[in-house]
């Protein structure tokens, strides 16, 4: 495992203290990058000197020239690197999120469209970074319905009564999934019989059986238990994992039957509205999956921030290439 040295506190103070300036970011993100390697995109070599005149890579093989930023997240941004730092330390070092006028506002920057994409980036950083991994051991599973906005909504559906309930228009679809363990501790008035671990949350077009089961494949190990309602789309989820647990689920009870799918929906819901307030359907993975990874995370404390950076280091710029508005 590479070692990256010092790990930035999270804390303001501090952070500002170790960031002062443009230089002190690029330096950082030099020290990242050097660890995590450089690849010549022309001829492929991995062996490169370094021009500090002009803070670029020179490969050893075809004399090719990779700027600081080519290959990361980062690449094709005019934003200062610091306004890169600022974003990860806002977006890690606080338990909900920032909305992009906000930061607009924090950094004081003339034009909102280059810090929405800054966000959206880091977002889809988090997402590419979590679906490395599959959710195993007791896994509960249900659908959650977020309020949303079709921002590409046909013009002559202008007209069209809304729906109200399950498949409303104004919702987006989200399969929720919650890994967990038996609790060591006897289960009491305010404590479950499962610990949680992780989550994941992905947006589907619909509840058909054959979707939840391609996203059970992608996301649960296989040799895992799956927990479920009697919804009609799970009802072969058996043949996709080791053990399928079915129950008749009544709404009173579903806090009960599968308290951390409920418990994490409802957290969800409460961090993104309260923040965004509305949110396209086009972009509402990306903002889960920025929920999730932090999550995920919640124990690294002040190492998250250095592991977010670390990630729009390491991931290919080619999955950024279609995040437009």
């Amino acid at each position: 495992m590479l070692s990256y040295g010092k790990f930035y506190d999270v804390n303001l103070i501090n952070f500002i203290e170790s960031f002062p300036d443009e230089t002190s970011c690029k330096q950082r993100f030099k020290e990242i990058r050097d660890k995590e390697g450089v690849i010549c995109r022309k001829c492929g070599n991995k062996n490169h000197y370094w021009l500090g005149t002009i803070w670029q890579y020179q490969c050893k093989t075809c004399k090719t020239r990779t700027t600081l930023r080519s290959g990361t997240v980062m690449q094709a941004s005019k934003l200062p690197f610091k306004y890169w730092f600022l974003a990860i330390h806002l977006l890690t070092g606080t338990k909900k999120t920032f909305s992009a006028l906000e930061l607009q506002r924090q950094l004081g920057h003339k034009y909102y469209e280059p810090v929405w994409f800054m966000l959206q980036k880091l977002r889809k950083t988090m997402g590419v970074r979590d679906q490395d991994y599959k959710l195993d051991k007791v896994v509960e599973l249900d659908e959650g319905f977020f309020e949303s906005v079709d921002t590409e909504k046909d013009p002559d559906d202008k007209g069209v009564k809304l729906k109200r309930g399950r498949g409303s228009q104004r919702q987006t679809t989200v399969m929720v999934m919650a890994s967990t363990i038996h609790s060591v501790s006897k289960p009491g008035k305010h404590k479950k019989p499962t610990k949680f671990r992780y989550v994941k949350m992905i947006v589907v077009d619909n509840l058909k059986a054959k979707t939840i089961e391609h996203e059970v494949d992608e996301n649960i190990d296989s040799n895992s238990i799956v927990r479920t309602d009697n919804y009609s789309s799970y009802s072969n989820l058996k043949d996709h994992v080791w053990v399928h647990q079915a129950q008749v689920v009544t709404p009173k009870e579903a806090g009960k039957v599968l308290p951390w799918v409920h418990i994490m929906i409802s957290n969800a819901k409460r961090t993104l509205l309260g923040v965004h307030h509305m949110i396209s359907k086009k972009y509402f993975q990306d903002y889960v999956d920025e929920f999730c990874y932090k999550v995920n995370r919640r124990y690294f404390g002040e190492s998250l921030f250095d592991r977010l950076l670390i990630a729009c280091v390491s991931i290919n710029y080619k999955n950024f290439v279609n995040v437009t508005r």
